[in-house]
């Protein structure tokens, strides 16, 4: 990041508006105004890591004057080369990021948790760190410099030893971010995405109560719209009850059971009864980190039983204790499981640094209570989606949960808000996916925009929900992103954007070009790319199958169309011609062509070809084990001369449509043989 003997300047801040400016050389140590200030770099595997350490010196029996609690350190850090682009990450919410592009450093949004920047030959990562008691982020440098905030949102601290940054550089952006975030893991003590384990529940479809009824939630409702998705044979698995079953007082916590008028026999029976009429296996139920948004109420019987686990922070609030909360948790999980719930959604999570402001240090505050947290869920074996909480500190302190809720809500009444919706899923994915499942949140499949949500949600990479209200739900949106009993065809990581669309506004551009990928086959990964305007004119681009990150690497490519069913045949770095109407949207998978026949897997599905489990090449023929049956189609230069399914000879049915060859038959669950001969 930068080189040895330069100088850096630091900023510091004390409580009685006393401001201390230092310049100093990188690795030295600096004496002023009583402040002893030093700023360090040094190599951790492939990056630069960045660190501070502070010390106040106080006269004895005189009035202590220690570092402010908001913005008691900037720090500004020189850059060796200033980058052609960059695009910024940044909190524009206390729970949610979004990008920005811009051209400058000095450009830079404030509160911004990642940063890429693009130069001529090479690409980077910059992540402010989280530390022990502290967390940094950017905010408007100089045309020369990246400016760096300090805050632990706790007055009065006299000494720091705290991370500032890592940074990494490489040939494309996902190497850069993959080496910054391996490392921050590490250094946090925190799982990545391929240590963290899905719950199974998320495999498969489900339905959240939330745009459905928001908080006038109850178990009329629930019945009702299990009875729905079963009447439409919507092979819905899990539900949750979002915000509005809680029994509150004042808008606070007041005892772990439901609310008695919404739910006059709790869950017990509704859930045991919707498990045998509607296929339900498994529900959840939503809550806040500190019980609801402001926390408990003093005096409620949560209050009273769970004392000893409970604080009252420095601004009035009762809430988990962050050193002994975990059995606040375990005790609400286990009366919950007593009821038939088995995971959770905890929302709220960025409400961290406005409970605990002056109570504890952000970092501490964050790490302790999200252990806390997770020590709770074990009993629910860590089944947990974690919601508005993608500040850097809530990302950067949960030990093992998997599932993390990856942009703002869906807003199905605010007019042309799925372009926001986009923009903030694609590129949080950027960072987000190196940690977490990522979630793209629920949708309606009776909308405007359900067939664009639908893609989104097939190609995320993460859990799938609708929240229709009861009678809404349209079983053929939903048809695409499934098999026949609900199973998810899911791809393997969360979806990101083409190289070509990362340092790009989208908005001015006009499209925005996502890719992801799946195993396809058992020993190959096959691909896609989604293409979505995003003005009311037509936009055109081309992609290429390399702009697929992960895809297996071969000469040659089929890309099939899913709108009119072509298929043809590219090179690596040939390029593919898209036009896009006016917010609209198109899909292409693309596929190694590594044999004489190319089986494109379920092409009623979007992420179809992840369905194929097997392939066995011989003379002239090929036989595949798909995960379902479905129509199947087969692309090959030669007509094929017989086509079984399961045993039964298919020839008959199937039709030829320039190179592939399609086999119509309904949906069934189970394993299925194909076989083609040449």
């Amino acid at each position: 990041m930068m080189k040895d003997r330069q100088t850096i300047r630091c900023e510091v801040d004390r409580q009685r508006g006393r401001h201390t400016a230092f310049e100093l050389i990188l690795g030295g140590e600096a004496v002023k105004d009583g402040i002893t200030l030093s700023v360090s770099e040094q190599t951790l595997s492939d990056c630069r890591y960045g660190r501070i350490d502070l010390r106040i010196e106080n006269e004895e029996l005189s009035v202590c004057d220690n570092l402010s609690a908001e913005t008691p350190l900037r720090v500004f850090v020189p850059l060796v080369e200033s980058p052609l682009a960059v695009t910024a990450l940044y909190m524009f919410s206390s729970w949610w990021s979004r990008p920005a592009f811009v051209k400058s450093v000095a450009d830079i949004p404030d509160r911004t948790q990642v940063a890429l920047f693009r130069f001529a030959d090479r690409y980077a990562c910059f992540l402010p760190m989280v530390g022990e008691r502290c967390k940094a982020y950017l905010t408007g440098g100089t045309q020369s410099e990246l400016q760096l905030i300090v805050t632990a949102l706790y007055g009065g601290l006299s000494e720091l030893h705290e991370p500032l940054y890592l940074y990494a550089e490489a040939q494309t952006v996902d190497e850069a971010v993959t080496a910054v975030f391996a490392q921050a893991a590490k250094l946090r003590n925190i799982r990545k995405r391929e240590q963290r384990r899905l719950p199974e529940m998320f495999r498969w479809l489900g339905w959240c109560s939330w745009n459905a009824f928001y908080t006038n939630v109850n178990e009329r409702g629930i019945r009702d719209k299990a009875a729905e998705l079963a009447e439409k044979q919507v092979p819905v698995k899990w539900m949750i009850i979002d915000d509005g079953w809680l029994s509150l007082k004042d808008r606070l916590l007041y005892e772990f059971q439901p609310d008695r008028e919404k739910f006059p026999e709790g869950f017990r029976k509704m859930t045991e009864d919707l498990h045998k009429s509607a296929g339900i296996e498994w529900f959840g139920v939503w809550h806040a980190l500190m019980g609801y948004w402001s926390g408990i109420a003093p005096g409620s019987p949560v209050a009273t039983e769970e004392a000893k686990y409970l604080c009252r922070t420095a601004n009035g609030r009762l809430t988990p204790d962050p050193e002994r909360g975990a059995g606040f948790y375990r005790d609400w999980y286990q009366a919950l499981s007593d009821q038939g719930i088995s995971f959770v959604k905890v929302d709220g999570q960025g409400t961290i640094p406005l409970c605990f402001e002056n109570t504890l240090p952000l970092s501490e505050a964050a790490a302790r209570l999200h252990s806390s947290l997770e020590n709770g869920a074990s009993r629910f074996d860590g089944a947990v989606i974690n919601c508005m909480g993608m500040a850097m500190e809530n990302v950067l302190s949960r030990p093992a949960t998997a599932v993390s809720r990856n942009s703002d809500d869906f807003f199905p009444d605010i007019d042309d808000s799925f372009k926001e919706h986009l923009l903030e899923n694609a590129y949080n994915s950027l960072y987000h996916d190196k940690l977490y499942v990522c979630d793209w949140d629920m949708f309606w499949t009776k909308h405007p925009d359900s067939a664009k949500h639908a893609l989104l949600r097939a190609i995320s990479g993460g859990p799938v929900y609708c929240s229709d209200r009861v009678g809404e739900t349209d079983p053929d949106v939903l048809r695409p992103l499934i098999y026949p009993d609900g199973e998810l065809l899911m791809p393997a990581r969360s979806a990101r954007p083409t190289a070509d669309c990362i340092f790009t506004d989208p908005e001015e551009s006009g499209f925005l070009k996502l890719q992801n990928i799946a195993p396809f086959g058992g020993e190959l990964i096959g691909g896609c790319i989604a293409v979505f305007s995003l003005t009311e004119k037509e936009s055109s681009c081309d992609f290429s199958p390399a702009q697929v990150e992960g895809l297996t690497e071969c000469e040659r490519y089929l890309v099939y169309d899913r709108a009119d069913g072509s298929v043809r045949c590219v090179g690596r770095e040939e390029s593919v011609a898209c036009t896009v109407k006016g917010k609209g949207y198109r899909f292409f998978v693309i596929l190694p062509a590594v044999s004489q026949c190319t089986c494109l897997g379920l092409t009623e599905k979007y992420i179809g070809f992840a369905a194929v489990e097997s392939i066995h090449n011989a003379d002239n023929a090929q036989t595949v084990v798909l995960h379902a049956e479905g129509t199947v189609a087969f692309v090959s230069e030669a007509a094929p001369k017989r086509i079984t399914i399961n045993g039964a000879d298919m020839t008959d049915i199937a039709q030829r449509r320039g190179m592939m060859t399609v086999v119509p038959m309904p949906e069934r669950v189970g394993q299925t043989v194909a076989a083609i001969e040449l």
